[in-house]
Parts: structure tokens; C-alpha cells; sequence
């Protein structure tokens, strides 16, 4: 470990060490005493070759004045090492860990963002010092509303696309936008890891370069990451973005061990140095100790204005910055607010007289926070990252689920976006009533079709029901319904339904009237034989009589009735007579 530690530290040699406060060392710092010729001769060098690379940053569509800042050489962009080399490399104090994790802040108080102008000194004392601006953007629950766009929206990494960052911006309703990772000045394809929304644009194969992500808990990440750590899927990222240069690891200034871990190449450490050290305009993103992600924009030009790395990472230090890396800069540092270019470019346009933002790669976006689904599952309105549900029995976080009353319509029927639709023989809005009399079926929507205005089953319709005894004996008492029978529960019951009493009754009265007839027929036969009846003397059948009338006198007594009734004097004694 020792050996390892040796040869670690010797790569890093050519940095500045620790303890050594930022200054404005740079390209135009001046030749050192006895060297004048030498460097005299470097510098004329230097200065044709960025006047070559000026004039083919002016063909490519940049503006004139404006060198490239780049960390690594034309074609090559991060070091040929791998991941244990960082982790052996680093200090020990921090063991086999090559990032830091930090839980982001979760609170919806407040503005999804707040972005503050600032013009400061660096340093703070002294008689060289300079005056430096730009703007700090604070973010809230960077989870729900902070993302790494790819150029010109999905899929611009894919067709090598650039675009500026007001035009991405606009696309995903940002509401703070600045540039983000690195890209190929030639070729303009994306690099490092790209991760945007959950979707994994780009791998970069394992590449150790300042790392910065969200993972799916939220969680922050800043540091050096294997290829296993970026395609972790127990805990994803959702966001991810490749910058260059880890400014700030726990509150300390990081950037030497930085220079280890991502250069590590003699044959590129001038180009990386020079990137560290140079002013220019500046980019960043880290986290305060609440939780907040921070955005920092630097205005500047390349050689003329603005900060180097070092400046960089104390000022930070001295807002709080926890953790931060650095994102492209130079002429990609773009800053727009609410759809408006808020920074200054530094290139200029076709028209040297005015400064024109370049078209970049990836963006990082602040914008309100989104709902999951976006479209709220067709059934609600996403408004400030909560779904605000159509309708009064749409309900959950994503507007996938029916709430309709009470333990979703009493048990009694079934939830829809109407409302409960309610089994047959129950109504009302819970389905929590019985159908009244005279209604069945599902809702009660039906009327009862029986005689006399009878209820009926309240869940079939059937007449042919019997209601509990209080509602029988109150119908029947009422004379509401004279026919409603029940279902036979026993066998030695018999009951006759209306018709039936009214045909038996009919066929009663019947037999009675014939039976009347019938006793007319009889009283009025009975009298007609009364008038046949004729007075006899007693004596006469008794043969007492001397006379014994012929036949003709019979037949005259027959015909003819005596006209006085009353009996006649008989002298017999009263005995014989009844005889």
C-alpha cells in the first residue's frame, strides 16, 4: 500500500498543494526571473495555437475570442485508468469509499427553488483581489423536481444533437436551467454517464470522472463511481450527470486528489492543469447541509474573467457547499431563469458585437415537481407534483383508485366514477338504505307492479312475499293490499289468494239463492194441496148415515164446494164425533 500510495502521490505532484489558498494563477501570470527568453518564446507558441483553435471554434459555429476549455486533449476525454486505481489513490481516511451520499431534502414549504444574484470579492481582503458575479439557485426535494435533460429533449444524445440551453429549457418547462455534462467539440456526442428521468442515456464503461446523481430514495450522490455502481439497479439512479473535477468532499476542498483520480497521464497533465487553473466562466452543482441541492453559475470568459477551480471550490466552501463538482464551463456556462437567458455569454454571434449562448449538451434542469404518473392515470391534473383528481370518487396519489363512501359503498354494491352503483334492493349514496315500498332492484329503480298496490321483493320484484310481521299487519290494517301472500316456509298452512275467496264466495251465494228458490217452490206446492181438502161428516164415514149418496151426488160435491162453511148442529155425543 505504501508503493501504491507513492506512486498515487507522484502523479499529483504538479498540483497545488493543500493549505494554498486560491489565487489567479493562469496562462497570463508572467514569466518567472532568468526564463523570460524561453517562456517568451513558449508563449508566442501558445498564442498561434489558440489563434488556430479560435478560428475553428469560429467555423464550428462558436464565436471568435472564446478558447476551448477543455480538461484532456482533442479525442480523449477522462483518464485510462479504472475504478480501483481512484480507490487506492485516495486518502485513507476515507477507505475504500470513492463517493459520498447525501439524503436530500424533502419538504414542499416553500418555492421549488430560489436563486439569489450575487457580486462578490475573492479573496475577501487583500489588494489583489477581484470581483467576481453569477447566481446560487437553492433547491427543494431535488427528487421530485430536479433532471438531467438530454439536448433538444429524448433522444439527443443518441443523434449527437446540441441545442441551447433556453431552447432544452423550454421544452421541460424549466424553471432554472444551466448547462451540464461535458461533450465532444467535433463530433458532439454526449459524455460520460447520462441518466434522465430514470432512463439510462449513456454508460460511459466505467470512466473516472466527478460524478453527480439521484438515486430512486432520493438519495444524493458525488464522487467516482464504478460501472457496477452506476448500473446498481437494488436502489437506481434516476439522475445522473458526469462533470470533471470533485471541488468539494465533505466540506473540504478536494480538488488535488481530483487531479489524481481523473488525470493520472503525463502526456495530458499540462491540458489539466491549465483547465484547473485558468479563469473562466464556471458551473456547479452540490448540496448545503440541509439537504438542498445548490446550483452555481459563475460569469466569465476564458483567460479574461472570472474563477479558476480553486477560487471555485473556496468560495463555495465559504456558502456552505457540503459536496460539489464542476460542469462544463467556458462558453457552455449558460444560465437561463423562467425561459429567459439570466447569464452572460461569452461567445460572440456572427455579428462580433453582440454575445451569442452556445448550443451545448446535456442541461440540468429545476422545474415543479411531477406527478407518477405524469398524466395522473388519465383521471386528475398534475399541479405542483400532486394530482388533483376529476371527478368527487377519483382518489390516490396517482388518481388509480375509487373511493366512494364508506368502506367503498357498505358492502352493498360497487364503486365507479358515477358513484356507488347499488345492488338490487338497496339505494342511496353508500347504498346504506333498503328500497322503500313499492321499489326494487338495483338503486330502487324499478316500481313494484303488484295488485292493490302491494310491495313487492325489493330485490326481485316477486309479489309473492311475506314482509315482517309489523309491516304485515300494518298493510293489512291499512287495507292496503288484501292479496299479499307469502312463501310456503311450512306445509300445514293454507291460504287462498282474492280470487279464490271471491269465486268460493260467489258459489256460495249461489247454493243459497236456489236454496231459497227451492223452500219458495216447496210453501207455495204446499199451499195449492190445502185447497183439494173438503168437509166430511164423521158420520157419513162411519156409515151411520140412512142415506148413502150415489156416485153422482159425489161427483156433484166434488164440484161444487159448499157455501157455508160452519159446521153443522150434530146431536152425536162429543166422543163419537172425534171418532
Amino acid at each position: 500500500m505504501a508503493a501504491r500510495g507513492a506512486a498515487c502521490g507522484a502523479a499529483g505532484t504538479a498540483g497545488r498543494g493543500p493549505g494554498r489558498g486560491p489565487g489567479r494563477a493562469g496562462i497570463g501570470a508572467g514569466p518567472a526571473s532568468g526564463r523570460g527568453s524561453g517562456r517568451a518564446g513558449i508563449g508566442t507558441v501558445l498564442a498561434a495555437a489558440l489563434t488556430v483553435l479560435g478560428s475553428l471554434q469560429v467555423a464550428r459555429g462558436g464565436g471568435p475570442g472564446e478558447p476551448p476549455l477543455q480538461p484532456y486533449p482533442p479525442g480523449q476525454h477522462g483518464p485510462r485508468h479504472g475504478h480501483r486505481h481512484v480507490r487506492d489513490c485516495q486518502p485513507l481516511k476515507y477507505g475504500n469509499l470513492t463517493h459520498e451520499a447525501w439524503p436530500a431534502d424533502n419538504s414542499t414549504a416553500g418555492p421549488v427553488a430560489v436563486t439569489r444574484t450575487f457580486v462578490s470579492y475573492i479573496p475577501s481582503e487583500g489588494s489583489d483581489r477581484k470581483v467576481i458575479y453569477g447566481h446560487f439557485t437553492f433547491v427543494r426535494d431535488p427528487l421530485r423536481t430536479f433532471s438531467v435533460l438530454e439536448p433538444g429533449g429524448a433522444g439527443g444524445c443518441l443523434a449527437q444533437r446540441r441545442a441551447p440551453v433556453e431552447e432544452t429549457a423550454k421544452l421541460r418547462k424549466c424553471l432554472v436551467a444551466q448547462n451540464g455534462g461535458y461533450f465532444d467539440m467535433q463530433t458532439t456526442e454526449c459524455l460520460g454517464n447520462v441518466v434522465s428521468d430514470g432512463k439510462l442515456v449513456r454508460d460511459s464503461g466505467g470512466l473516472q470522472n466527478a460524478q453527480f446523481g439521484i438515486r430512486k430514495d432520493g438519495t444524493m450522490v458525488f464522487g467516482y463511481l464504478s460501472e457496477e455502481d452506476v448500473l446498481d439497479q437494488s436502489n437506481p439512479f434516476v439522475q445522473l450527470v458526469s462533470g470533471v473535477v470533485w471541488l468539494l468532499r465533505n466540506g473540504e476542498v478536494y480538488i488535488n486528489q481530483s487531479r489524481v483520480a481523473e488525470c493520472g497521464d503525463t502526456q495530458t497533465t499540462g491540458t489539466f492543469d491549465k483547465f484547473i487553473n485558468v479563469i473562466s466562466a464556471r458551473t456547479a452543482v452540490g448540496h448545503d447541509q440541509h439537504g438542498r441541492l445548490v446550483l452555481v453559475h459563475v460569469d466569465g470568459q476564458t483567460e479574461s474573467r472570472g474563477v479558476n477551480l480553486w477560487e471555485m471550490a473556496e468560495f463555495l466552501k465559504e456558502q456552505g457547499v457540503i459536496n460539489a463538482i464542476n460542469l462544463d464551463g467556458g462558453g457552455s456556462a449558460t444560465l437561463v431563469l423562467n425561459g429567459t437567458l439570466a447569464s452572460y455569454p461569452s461567445e460572440h454571434c456572427s455579428d462580433s458585437m453582440w454575445r451569442c449562448p452556445r448550443s451545448v449538451s446535456t442541461v440540468v434542469c429545476v422545474h415543479e415537481p411531477g406527478c407518477d404518473p405524469p398524466d395522473c392515470s388519465g383521471h386528475g391534473l398534475c399541479v405542483s407534483g400532486r394530482c388533483r383528481c376529476h371527478g368527487a370518487f377519483w382518489a390516490g396519489p396517482a388518481c388509480d383508485s375509487l373511493d366512494c363512501g364508506p368502506a367503498n359503498c357498505s358492502l352493498h354494491g360497487v364503486c365507479s366514477a358515477a358513484g356507488c352503483l347499488c345492488d338490487a334492493g338497496w339505494t342511496g349514496s353508500n347504498c346504506t338504505e333498503e328500497c322503500p315500498l313499492g321499489w326494487f332492484g338495483p338503486n330502487c329503480r324499478s316500481r313494484c307492479e303488484c295488485e292493490h298496490s302491494c310491495p313487492c321483493d325489493p330485490e326481485t320484484g316477486s309479489c309473492n312475499i311475506t314482509h315482517h310481521g309489523a309491516l304485515q299487519e300494518h298493510l293489512h290494517r291499512a287495507g292496503q293490499c288484501l292479496a299479499s301472500q307469502k312463501k310456503e316456509k311450512s306445509k300445514d298452512r293454507f291460504s287462498l289468494s282474492e280470487g279464490s275467496w271471491l269465486s268460493l264466495s260467489s258459489a256460495l251465494a249461489l247454493l243459497l239463492v236456489l236454496s231459497v228458490l227451492g223452500n219458495v217452490g216447496l210453501v207455495l206446492r204446499g199451499r195449492r194441496r190445502h185447497r183439494n181438502y173438503r168437509y166430511i161428516p164423521l158420520r157419513d164415514i162411519n156409515g151411520d148415515s140412512p142415506h148413502c149418496p150415489t156416485s153422482a151426488a159425489w161427483d156433484h160435491e166434488d164440484v161444487q164446494e159448499p157455501e157455508d162453511t160452519q159446521e153443522p148442529q150434530d146431536t152425536q155425543d162429543p166422543k163419537q164425533q172425534l171418532l
